[in-house]
């Protein structure tokens, strides 16, 4: 009996990435909310609560991601959700919350395009694993 061999497919990568980056981002802004809050200018709430949002939604993340096969509609839940974010995160740069600092301004930049890059890696792996299941 030949061992299982890992899903290697760009769907599954960047959804295993994405659940290990949502991970860690959650953690650390669990844990490390108030220590940030000054320096990102961004109120101490909202930080713990994008973590402890992060939390659950990297566990789902993760569990679609070691799939044999990715549900198409759990994918197509993920790349929603992560396109929500970064929707989330433009809203807060153009001033629908609180203002924060140069140096919070380049970390939701950062975060929101990371995000983005999941998004854009999850729908081209969704539309090749359409094309080979299809094939």
């Amino acid at each position: 009996m030949r061992p299982a061999t890992p899903n290697r497919t760009l769907l599954h990568t960047a959804l295993q990435l994405d659940a290990a980056t949502s991970g860690v981002m959650g953690v650390l802004l669990v844990l490390a909310a108030g220590t940030l809050a000054d320096p990102l200018g961004l109120p101490e709430p909202l930080l713990r609560g994008a973590g402890l949002v992060l939390l659950p939604f990297a566990l789902a993340v993760a569990h679609a991601g070691t799939r044999r096969v990715v549900p198409r509609q759990a994918a197509l839940a993920i790349l929603t959700v992560n396109l929500l974010w970064v929707v989330g995160s433009a809203a807060l740069l153009v001033g629908l919350a609180p203002s924060p600092s140069p140096l919070g301004f380049a970390f939701v930049v950062v975060q929101a395009l990371t995000v983005l890059g999941f998004a854009e890696a999850q729908w081209i792996g969704l539309r090749r694993s359409s094309r080979m299941a299809a094939a």
